[in-house]
């Protein structure tokens, strides 16, 4: 039988910032703020004849993302270095989506929301395809769960974005 530190050395990822499984998920960290931030703003902003529809949505796309960032940041705890920073303007460098415009229609909020997500779903499976590649299944089963989250809301958005019946200014 091995001896205990040969198993801990041979599963262990490798505990470096610069490890791209690690990038990867540090990434997806600065996107979950950006988004929860960005779905608040939606919320508080939205108005029109779907005012309380889209006031609803947006709060449960808040927490649903809110609650994902917990599960990443601790990812990169278990295989790699401590997260360097919290401070929201280096998540907001570091982030692939952008942050909410100002002085939008509800529309242009949906359209806005919509491209961060197609952002964050090809960057989320890009990070399962290398987090296998760099074999690791518990990030790829990660990655799994929480695209599907985005997906989701992306499905939502898009329905909405389909018809131009002035519903959706």
């Amino acid at each position: 039988m091995p001896a205990p530190q040969a198993i801990a050395k041979d599963i262990s990822q490798e505990n470096r910032k610069d490890h791209p499984v690690v990038q990867l998920l540090q990434t997806q960290v600065a996107n979950g703020f950006v988004l929860y931030a960005n779905y608040k703003h939606y919320h508080w902003q939205t108005f029109g004849p779907l005012f309380y529809q889209l006031h609803l949505m947006w709060d449960q796309f808040a927490k649903d993302v809110l609650g994902s960032i917990d599960d990443l940041a601790e990812r990169i705890r278990m295989i790699g270095p401590n997260v360097s920073s919290v401070q929201l303007k280096e998540f907001q460098d570091a982030a692939t989506v952008h942050s909410a415009g100002s002085n939008q229609s509800p529309r242009e909020m949906i359209e806005e929301a919509d491209a961060n997500l197609m952002l964050v779903i090809k960057d989320m499976r890009d990070g399962a395809r290398a987090a296998d590649e760099n074999n690791d299944p518990g990030t790829v089963d990660l990655f799994s769960k929480l695209v599907q989250i985005h997906e989701k809301h992306e499905w939502f958005l898009r329905e909405l974005l389909k018809k131009k019946d002035g519903f959706v200014a």
